[in-house]
């Protein structure tokens, strides 16, 4: 690829982002598209009268650019949690790195191969220059790693002490529960933690296979008075609200056989349930770190039964993989593992036939009916500039719903857990075809070649990735640049906008959107190793890199602001991944540069760089070892420092009060539920719940 043909890509994408964006700043103006480009702030504030028509509304202006620059981090994590906070500080990092001064010397304009390492003769000086550049672009990459791991880290353990008590924290998801024909589950489950447990166990509530869930009442009050409750202790009324069930006022029982009148049995309750119970169920846990301990420690000699994991938040519950069976799930794992790899293979073929538009000569080889029309300057500049990498665009959007289903089928027990699956097979895959693959260009038989000869894999990807960066160009001005201008234009909810209003005459619904953390995260993950392969070898990608990412800067923020709602909190566990991919891109590059020492007959910069790969890996498990584990669980010494701090003020009865409604299918909401979070947002006494 020429010159002009990259200038070709960067004009047609340069007209498509002005275009959109422009249209965008009139669109959000627009009273009838309020719920697409406001959606967070509708399900906050409500819906807002709408305002006199005026002329300002037809003109584009970039107050909402002004708006997401000003935002401070602080706003960003009231609004968006620390997800959000942490994907900004990705595209931050990046911004950061690739936005330091470089100085290159002028090199003619004539082809693209100038502007790569491939312009440098064998054996000369300025191999050194490059040597240098790279210890300078990895110290710099791991001190910012460092910088950033450290304040994420301390950012994850201000939100865990920093935010309202979370039933999570006292919640313990017990699965694979052993059968009994002379006890139900609900029975094998008390009798299992009240015996095993008994100091700490507060109660439980039943998985239904319909996934609805069953509120064990009678046993939770009855752990909860056990201490203090007599005969003739005065009945006390709580709110409970069942799954499917509306919410019934029931008394603490004493010990007398007598019925008392008003309140229902147990028989009465589940016959008003559906589906049967299932062999899983939430335990509660009277501290956080009884509940950790419990989730941590083997329950019983057979590692098939009694599994137990920290339950996820309510609202992020996957409630359909509650009822699977805990012995399907490494089979699950498996078929899904192979189905992901044939996927990769399947998509070999639209790659190949993308990679053969970029050659030109191959092109008309193949079709020779083209010549005629292939031979026009401009058709050749946008067949070979534009077009390979839209194509290979438009395929790779089936991606993310297939993965995203392949982790569903896993068994994940959290919709966070699901999206972070469904992130990293996303990511590894376009890491994959969009990289390696392009690299290796030609048939799948000589791409396993390459690879089965790993001895001389750093020259096969140094001759490979010098000739590919023009491809890369292109990549990251369409999949990039354009990306930015559709995410903040909104296209398909605008379109479904104003089908409901024009063609089906309906009032559009307000439904939210969460933000694609499985989608945005391998983009911004996979530019970060084109930029970092690409530094050394073919720097003129640097710049619209970092064009990319002030766009996605101010793109992202916009979003978290005005559109996305947080429905789940992870706490930032998505960062350990984003470091190792930094990592993997890192030492990826410095393998290159070996490549490229030695194909420039340079064996000393070449052993140079041996020490900075060593030194890269120690430095990622420095990494690993001091601050992976805190995004793996808590410390004890937080944990229970909370348990204390409630305590001494008083919140722990209530907070266990309110763990007795914090889960339920969200499909059997009760009549008076909020329709925010769909629990009640009041107690007995009408005060605010503590969770």
């Amino acid at each position: 690829m020429n010159l002009s043909a990259l200038l070709t890509s960067a004009g047609i994408n340069i007209a498509f982002c002005a275009i959109l964006v422009s249209l965008y700043s009139i669109l959000r103006k627009q009273p009838g598209n309020v719920n697409v480009y406001f959606g967070r702030r509708l399900a906050q504030c409500g819906p807002k009268r709408n305002d006199p028509f005026c002329l300002d509304r037809l003109v584009p202006s970039p107050g909402w650019i002004k708006k997401a620059w000003e935002t401070s981090e602080q706003e960003i994590l009231s609004v968006g949690g620390m997800d959000a906070v942490v994907f900004i500080r990705i595209v931050v990092f990046r911004m950061n790195y690739y936005g330091q001064e470089m100085h290159h010397r002028h090199i003619p304009s004539e082809s693209l191969e100038v502007f790569t390492i491939g312009n440098v003769h064998k054996g000369s000086k300025w191999l050194w220059v490059h040597c240098f550049a790279l210890y300078i672009i990895s110290c710099s990459a791991c001190i910012l790693l460092y910088i950033e791991y450290k304040n994420i880290t301390n950012m994850r353990l201000a939100h865990i002490t920093g935010s309202p008590p979370n039933p999570s924290h006292f919640a313990v998801l017990v699965r694979s529960i052993p059968t009994s024909s002379e006890q139900s589950y609900s029975d094998l489950v008390q009798k299992f933690f009240s015996n095993y447990h008994a100091s700490s166990y507060l109660s439980h509530q039943m998985i239904y296979e319909s996934c609805s869930v069953h509120k064990i009442v009678a046993e939770a009050y009855k752990k909860l008075g056990a201490p203090s409750m007599k005969k003739s202790s005065t009945p006390s009324l709580i709110r409970c609200g069942l799954c499917g069930i509306p919410p019934n006022s029931f008394k603490i029982l004493s010990n007398d056989p007598e019925p008392v009148k008003g309140v229902k049995g147990k028989e009465e309750l589940d016959s008003r349930t559906s589906g049967e119970e299932g062999a899983s169920a939430f335990v509660f846990f009277k501290t956080r770190y009884a509940a950790v301990i419990a989730s941590q420690v083997l329950q019983s000699s057979n590692p098939m039964s009694w599994v137990t994991n920290l339950a996820p938040e309510p609202h992020d519950v996957y409630w359909s993989n509650l009822c699977t069976p805990y012995r399907q799930l490494w089979i699950r794992k498996i078929a899904t593992l192979l189905a992901a790899i044939v996927f990769v293979f399947l998509f070999l073929i639209p790659v190949t036939f993308v990679q053969g538009l970029t050659q030109l000569e191959q092109l008309q080889q193949t079709f020779p009916f083209l010549r005629g029309l292939l031979k026009k300057t401009v058709v050749s500049q946008v067949v070979t500039g534009y077009l390979p990498s839209v194509i290979l665009i438009l395929f790779l959007y089936m991606v993310p719903p297939t993965m995203m289903l392949f982790s569903a089928m896993e068994g994940s027990i959290s919709r966070s857990g699901r999206k972070k699956s469904a992130c990293c097979k996303v990511l590894y895959f376009t890491i994959w075809n969009v990289f390696f693959v392009n690299v290796f260009s030609g048939s799948v038989i000589s791409q396993w070649s390459v690879i089965s000869s790993f001895k001389d894999l750093p020259t096969q990807l140094a001759r490979a990735v010098s000739t590919q960066a023009s491809f890369f160009m292109t990549y990251v001005l369409t999949s990039g640049w354009a990306s930015m201008a559709v995410e903040v234009v909104q296209v398909f909810p605008l379109l479904c906008n104003y089908f409901i209003q024009f063609i089906l005459k309906k009032d559009p619904s307000n439904e939210t959107l969460s933000f694609p953390y499985h989608t945005e995260f391998p983009k911004v993950l996979l530019f970060g190793l084109l930029g970092f392969t690409c530094a050394i070898m073919a720097p003129l990608i640097l710049p619209i890199l970092l064009v990319y990412f002030f766009l996605a800067y101010l793109v992202y923020r916009n979003q978290i602001i005005n559109v996305y709602i947080s429905k789940y909190e992870s706490g930032g566990k998505t960062w350990p991944l984003v470091h190792n991919t930094t990592i993997f891109s890192l030492v990826l590059a410095q393998i290159i540069a070996i490549g490229v020492f030695g194909l420039k007959q340079s064996p000393v910069a070449s052993g140079f760089t041996i020490p900075l790969v060593i030194g890269t890996l120690l430095f990622n498990e420095f990494c690993r070892e001091r601050f992976r584990p805190i995004f793996e669980g808590c410390a004890a010494t937080v944990l229970m420092e909370m348990d204390r701090q409630d305590e001494r003020t008083g919140r722990m009865e209530q907070i266990h009060r309110q763990l007795l409604s914090a889960y339920y299918h969200p499909k059997h909401t009760s009549p008076d539920a909020s329709s925010k979070g769909g629990r009640s947002n009041h107690s007995q006494d009408g005060t605010a719940p503590v969770i």
